[in-house]
């Protein structure tokens, strides 16, 4: 059973950084787009960032555009995300998975991780 493994998250202060990294187990995450989605308190779960298999292609909501990077080690079988200048605004819990990229980019059930609390102080 493929398992996604969300790590990385904790409490920073605004304008901190944080590295998020994702494992996934298995042999499929090579082939899948994937990417971040995050949940605020009360709030939906909304799209972050995604990426190609063979990262030539990444998305990101304008709300992180220039502050975000999503990344990829096929090899590792690892997602990354590198977040820069965090806003409290960018509190919330974020998982990684599989997306379907296009406009907008759609989360596929079944392969999503548990997910790993950020929280950034004001």
């Amino acid at each position: 059973q493929v398992q996604l493994v969300e790590s990385g998250g904790g409490v920073v202060q605004a304008g901190g950084s944080l590295r998020l990294s994702c494992v996934a187990s298995g042999r499929t995450f090579s082939t899948y787009a994937m990417g971040w989605f995050r949940q605020a308190p009360g709030k939906e779960r909304r799209f972050v960032a995604a990426v190609n298999w063979a990262s030539t292609n990444t998305n990101y909501a304008d709300s992180v555009k220039g502050r975000f990077t999503i990344s990829r080690d096929n090899a590792k079988n690892t997602l990354y995300l590198h977040m820069n200048n965090l806003h409290p605004e960018d509190t919330a819990i974020y998982y990684c998975g599989r997306v379907r990229l296009g406009q907008p980019v759609t989360p596929m059930p079944g392969y999503w991780g548990q997910g790993t609390q950020v929280t950034v102080s004001s």
